[in-house]
């Protein structure tokens, strides 16, 4: 297999000979001769294409999009985009909602246009294209084209409205060269040959879900267009990039020429990467294990030379991997301990302020200088609080105080019915 891929409850695989293969939940014929999602549980191939190569594929929940060559070979030739399967949003770019069962080519990327796409990818109901010029010299032109369900602004039209045809984004700059493009389930992401990155759709293009909107600081809402990420405050752009690739809700980005890797958007089960299970809002950097340095080969002149180095070799390559074994079980160990203290820290704070615990939550003291001034920092949180979280902080100390009155209460009493049982033992003695 050249290539695989997956989406939904489908996945596909290009063979070395460019055949494309499907199994899972795929579009086939139905007894009236319509279209109906059946469940394949070994790979069939799609006859439509012979005697010509699919190069890439996307696929979202019930849709297929193909970029094929003209012949059985693709080197430097034109190709072109093919769709089929449901097509209820337009996410064949079809120009209607009608639902194929056969692949279709999409006609603003046919042979006549001036236009070539490149990349592919799909969301659950859109999709999304990188296409480039045709014989435009030594300048290179790229522009992304996304149709199909807008809902969340997963398009970057600037609006909610769907696209039956492919639309361009028009407010990705026309001087950047765009080198990859994914969609999560609602949103997409397109990283050009500089590092620069832009998102949109769900939850300002970073695809989290809307019970993650941090709307009390006013960062939530769709993004409906184009959202620049930067990978650092002081450096927007990810250097040496390479690739994009998008989860249902979260987005991560390889560069460095592949060194290195960024994620953001929802941290649930660990996807970030990161040692953590919270939402990022910005990129983080991925924990890569601790490389080890490649061994330095020396010039050997006999064979008993070359058995004593390999043999060093072997010692060398086992301590460092014992020493790696250790220091990741010892990170484990501390990631373990970081996450129940900051499971507790989440219950405590959301107990007392009704939200849960947000590394922004941490005093600007103790951030700084890693000290903290309790009684200045709570007499700062007092005046900045508004008085909705006054309120809920007097219920909250009011409660716990009666608590302890009442604790306090009950065992004042258990000691004076003691002390009247003692007594009344002693006057029958």
């Amino acid at each position: 297999m050249c290539s695989v891929k997956a989406g939904g409850m489908m996945s596909l695989a290009i063979d070395n000979r460019g055949t494309l293969w499907m199994w899972g939940n795929i579009p086939q014929e139905s007894k009236e001769g319509g279209l109906s999602i059946v469940s394949s549980f070994i790979p069939t191939p799609v006859w439509d294409f012979h005697g010509r190569a699919v190069v890439k594929v996307a696929c979202g929940n019930e849709h297929v999009v193909a970029l094929v060559s003209a012949t059985e070979s693709h080197e430097d030739e034109d190709l072109m985009c093919y769709s089929w399967g449901n097509n209820s949003h337009g996410q064949l770019g079809l120009g209607d909602r009608q639902s194929r069962l056969h692949p279709e080519v999409v006609k603003i990327f046919d042979e006549e246009t001036p236009w070539t796409t490149y990349e592919v990818a799909c969301g659950a109901f859109h999709t999304a294209l990188l296409a480039r010029k045709k014989k435009t010299g030594d300048t290179l032109e790229s522009m992304c084209w996304t149709f199909g369900l807008s809902e969340n602004g997963q398009l970057g039209h600037g609006t909610t409205q769907s696209a039956l045809f492919p639309t361009p984004v028009k407010e990705l700059p026309q001087n950047a060269y765009l080198i990859s493009v994914d969609c999560g389930l609602f949103h997409t992401s397109v990283v050009s040959s500089t590092g620069d990155v832009w998102s949109w759709g769900m939850e300002k293009g970073l695809g989290l879900c809307p019970d993650a909107n941090r709307s009390e600081t006013g960062s939530g809402g769709d993004a409906l267009s184009p959202f620049p990420i930067s990978c650092k405050p002081n450096q927007p752009i990810f250097p040496g990039p390479v690739k994009v690739v998008c989860g249902a809700a979260h987005t991560v980005v390889v560069a460095q020429k592949g060194h290195e890797a960024w994620s953001w958007g929802r941290g649930r089960s660990g996807v970030l990467g990161n040692g953590k299970e919270m939402d990022s809002y910005t990129p983080t950097i991925v924990l890569w294990p601790p490389a080890t340095e490649d061994l330095k080969e020396e010039e050997l002149k006999s064979s008993d030379e070359q058995d004593k180095v390999a043999e060093k070799k072997t010692e060398v390559i086992t301590e460092t991997d014992e020493k790696l074994t250790s220091a990741l079980t010892e990170l484990k160990l501390l990631q373990s301990k970081l996450s129940i203290m900051e499971k507790y820290a989440s219950i405590l704070h959301g107990s007392i302020f009704g939200k849960p615990f947000d590394e922004q939550d941490i005093p600007v003291s103790m951030r700084n200088s890693g000290s903290l001034d309790i009684a200045k920092e709570w007499d700062n949180m007092l005046e900045a609080a508004d008085n909705r979280k006054l309120v809920r902080m007097e219920m909250f100390y009011r409660d716990m105080l009666a608590g302890v009155k009442d604790k306090l209460m009950k065992r004042k009493i258990k000691e004076i019915i003691k002390e009247c049982l003692q007594s009344s033992e002693v006057n029958n003695n």
